[in-house]
């Protein structure tokens, strides 16, 4: 038989198989019993025995490589077949996608929070942060009493909380996982957590029962607001991707001292604009050395070991960093928004 004759013939018969019928009858013609592969594979029996190891190779190799080529043929039209039934079936799958022009899908993309989540966790990282994540549910002692507010402090008033019927609580703030990442890691550490919290807000453009924060804390011998100032501007410098300058104002936290406000440049105008009010700074943060009542909860020597603690929107951080004015739309499920942004 002549090897050369047909291979050309098998790969002439492989372009013109459309359907697994045409995919049967090729097997049945070439790779059958009988099939014309198969004999030529028999025939080395017949064949001078100083050629036969060099023909058993030839003959494998051709029937090796039309049964791959054959089942990657049959592949191909199962999937299409499937896609095609798929395009006409009434029935909606939502775990397929959408299918765009020629047949392409049109795949979702990632929510922006969680883009900018990532984004905030690799800047960190990047500077020896570690990533921890904490429950959304937290004990009164980890969301107040462990931050330095106790039971009746003026401070609980600033937040509204939704308390659940064993006593627990949705945090209202990333802080309440201060106290575990202290245990956890201290006397000297850098830490970030992001996640959600949850207040009992009344909605508006600018308030959401549910939103999203980032916690970081750096502890150690000999820190102060100097290194506070250096991680945040560096911080917002990447993330914005231009220089930002910041200042401080003092502000009050139970659970730092002193406590500030840090202001961020605004990132939109140069002498004033409707996002900063027209000051040229937009309040970005609270921050401050973490309180020494804080230290000792976590089991860290406050005589020895000093901190600074900080903590800001992590959704507020995605309205600046793309222009958006409405803070509802995050939780909305609204396509149209979320495929805008990218």
């Amino acid at each position: 038989m002549n090897i050369d004759k047909i291979k050309k013939e098998v790969e002439v018969e492989l372009k013109k198989l459309q359907n697994d019928r045409d995919c049967g009858a090729f097997h049945q013609k070439y790779l059958g019993k009988s099939g014309e592969v198969t004999l030529l594979v028999q025939s080395l029996r017949d064949i001078e025995p100083s050629k036969r190891a060099e023909a058993g190779a030839m003959f494998n190799a051709l029937k090796k490589d039309t049964e791959e080529k054959l089942r990657k043929i049959q592949n191909d039209i199962k999937q299409r077949e499937q896609t095609e039934k798929l395009m006409q079936d009434p029935v909606i799958d939502i775990t397929v996608p959408k299918w765009g022009p020629g047949g392409v899908p049109l795949v979702g993309g990632l929510h922006p929070i969680t883009l900018v989540i990532r984004e905030v966790e690799e800047v960190f990282k990047g500077m020896g942060f570690i990533v921890e994540s904490g429950s959304e549910i937290a004990t009164e002692y980890e969301c107040f009493d462990s931050l330095n507010s106790p039971k009746n402090h003026p401070s609980r008033d600033m937040q509204d909380t939704f308390w659940l019927s064993d006593g627990r609580c949705l945090r209202t703030h990333t802080s309440a996982w201060q106290n575990y990442i202290l245990k956890k890691y201290g006397p000297t550490f850098r830490a970030i957590s992001p996640g959600r919290c949850f207040r009992n807000e009344n909605l508006d453009a600018t308030h959401e029962t549910t939103f999203f924060q980032v916690e970081g804390m750096m502890v150690g011998e000999d820190i102060s607001i100097a290194n506070l100032i250096y991680f945040m501007k560096t911080a917002l410098t990447a993330v914005f991707k231009k220089d930002i300058k910041v200042r401080l104002r003092p502000g009050y936290f139970s659970f730092v001292e002193p406590g500030f406000e840090l202001d961020a440049r605004c990132i939109f105008c140069d002498k004033g604009c409707s996002a900063c009010k027209q000051t040229g700074w937009i309040e970005f943060c609270g921050c401050g050395m973490i309180h020494p009542n804080v230290l000792k909860e976590g089991g860290i020597d406050p005589t020895k070991y000093q901190g600074f603690a900080f903590g800001f929107g992590l959704t507020r951080l995605a309205m600046m960093r793309w222009g958006i004015k409405d803070i509802r739309l995050f939780n909305s499920g609204n396509l149209e928004f979320l495929g805008g942004v990218k």
